[in-house]
């Protein structure tokens, strides 16, 4: 134990493309003491970091977690408990299916400070550099983000009669795995099968790829494209902007709306 006192950054990386990190994240990683970081984090990003701060590496793939959370949360507590300024950096914004409010509430019951560093979020992101907007006067006055991953594999317990009903966009992280049950759910509950939906993957950065169909077509043109994650999903008539507004330069494979 010391008698300096640590505090803790959970930032935000932002969605993959290093210029799209915020100032005040920047100034963070130039200050940091410690810096923890997630798998999906541009390793660019870590050269703004003092040579002398200890960089950890908390990634989770699919199935294979290099750090538990649990060993991150007592890493966070550890070195800030060390008189520690920790950076807990993560991608996109961590308040937004980052954990970033789990490891905010360990740091409350041990009695440490800390501040959030929001960042720009995939949901948003990707889909602009695809030439997609959220929302549009015309098209979409509301959009949700939703996860298509859940602690117990399918997002069994999300509402999707009213997201199919009641929101103009969607914006689905981590779905891929679990695209044809997505289609299936929202078809069924009455979703027309006709509804236009956006597969982006390694949205922002160079490898940027995205597949556009409908709910009816999507699953087969992602495997045949071999979209995999990490990829954005987004659905609505939003997705027919693609290729109008595409500035990005990527290959956009497209199917002919009616």
């Amino acid at each position: 134990m010391t008698d300096k006192k640590g505090k803790v950054y959970i930032v935000g990386a932002g969605p993959g493309d290093p210029d799209l990190i915020t100032v005040k994240a920047m100034k963070c990683l130039e200050q940091a003491e410690v810096i923890l970081y997630d798998r999906l984090v541009n390793p660019v990003l870590l050269n703004y970091a003092n040579a002398v701060t200890e960089i950890i590496y908390c990634g989770k793939e699919p199935g294979n977690h290099c750090v538990s959370q649990d060993s991150i949360h007592q890493l966070l507590v550890e070195k800030a408990l060390a008189g520690k300024w920790v950076v807990r950096l993560k991608g996109g914004d961590p308040f937004i299916f980052g954990r970033g409010g789990e490891e905010a509430e360990v740091l409350i019951r041990n009695s440490i400070d800390f501040e959030v560093v929001p960042g720009i979020t995939s949901g948003i992101a990707a889909p602009a550099y695809a030439g997609i907007p959220v929302t549009h006067r015309d098209l979409s006055r509301s959009f949700a983000v939703v996860t298509g991953h859940c602690l117990s594999g399918k997002p069994n317990n999300i509402r999707w009669d009213h997201l199919a009903h009641g929101v103009d966009t969607l914006a689905i992280y981590m779905g891929v795995k679990h695209l044809p049950f997505i289609c299936h759910q929202l078809q069924t509950s009455g979703k027309d099968s006709s509804t236009p939906i956006a597969v982006i993957e390694q949205g922002t950065t160079g490898n940027q790829r995205t597949v556009v169909g409908t709910l009816e077509t999507i699953v087969d043109i992602v495997n045949e494209n071999r979209i995999a994650n990490p990829a954005m999903i987004v659905i609505g008539e939003v997705v027919k902007l693609s290729e109008k507004l595409s500035w990005f330069p990527e290959s956009i494979k497209e199917e002919m709306f009616i």
